[in-house]
């Protein structure tokens, strides 16, 4: 559900929007339990070592983290070894953001 204007916090340089002020209070809490993994990157491209968009109905909780993914068909390879892609991905992040 896309957020509102009226409900945003700021935190790490962005205008975070949500849909409730309910929602927003909790974000502000404790942003680290709720913002994206790898800084909303593509977690099958940082797994792969580089860097992608996102779009927003592509997303899954895994261990209570949020993963985001380019598309739904890149979340499908993705999701085919959620596991040890996450590992991979740890442990290119953050290096992939020098990666010119």
């Amino acid at each position: 559900m896309p957020g509102k204007s009226e409900y945003t916090y700021e935190w790490m340089n962005a205008t975070w929007q949500f849909a409730s002020a309910e929602n927003r209070d909790s974000f502000a809490k404790n942003p680290e339990k709720y913002a994206p993994q790898y800084g909303g990157f593509c977690a099958w491209a940082v797994s792969r070592g580089y860097t992608a968009s996102t779009q927003p109905d592509a997303w899954k909780i895994v261990d209570g983290k949020l993963y985001l993914n380019y598309n739904r068909q890149v979340q499908k390879s993705w999701e085919k070894d959620i596991p040890g892609n996450i590992t991979k991905a740890n442990r290119n992040w953050p290096g992939v953001l020098n990666k010119g």
